[in-house]
């Protein structure tokens, strides 16, 4: 689009920009710098720079940016527009808290169910998301068509459900099991490692 590759760092910050947008008053005009974002953030001026030159070039000299179309833009790199449907497989403490957490539908992605292989964790209500069984998995991402799940299993059963997944039609994979998965070339697998990132930042402030 403009010969920038958006990184995860800037994706990341992308909501922030949008939301800010939105917040501004009709008042403010119809323009906007970086810089004023920036300031309006507390972030760096150059930073703001590169990250809304991913998404929607350099903007005009001396004026900005046009607030309607950058706001269409960051919408559009977060997938407002073709919000993904994704089902989540192990309700326990961790898989129970993303399916509570709202926050990735401004990244696009809606996880729209919960599976589990335990009956005690199933539960279908007007104000919560449900949660199925298992076997059931198959028929729900085709009639909803999901192409997206997470695993939140432990690893003796990951690569079982990994394969249920594939089966029902999953083209990408967010693996929270401490394990190493197989999938076939055409599914997108990305391996959360939340005992490697803790490690991480321990060793950092154990310097």
């Amino acid at each position: 689009m403009n010969g920038y590759s958006i990184s995860k760092a800037t994706l990341g910050r992308l909501p922030l920009y949008l939301q800010y947008l939105k917040s501004l008053p009709a008042v403010n005009g119809a323009t906007i710098s970086a810089t004023a974002i920036a300031r309006g953030l507390s972030l760096g001026d150059v930073q703001v720079r590169k990250d809304l030159a991913a998404v929607s070039g350099a903007g005009k000299p001396k004026i900005g940016y046009e607030r309607t179309k950058l706001i269409d833009d960051l919408e559009r790199h977060l997938g407002y527009e073709r919000l993904t449907n994704a089902v989540l497989v192990g309700a326990g403490k961790l898989g129970r808290a993303l399916l509570d957490y709202d926050g990735f539908e401004e990244f696009g992605v809606k996880i729209v169910a919960g599976f589990d292989c335990n009956e005690q964790a199933l539960q279908i209500g007007k104000n919560t998301k449900p949660i199925l069984p298992i076997k059931d998995i198959a028929s729900y991402c085709a009639e909803y068509n999901v192409k997206l799940g997470i695993i939140t299993v432990g690893k003796g059963s990951a690569q079982d459900v990994c394969d249920q997944l594939v089966a029902s039609g999953i083209e990408a994979i967010w693996n929270f099991a401490p394990c190493t998965l197989k999938v076939p070339s055409s599914v997108l697998l990305k391996q959360e490692n939340l005992a490697l990132s803790l490690a991480y930042l321990n060793n950092q402030i154990s310097k």
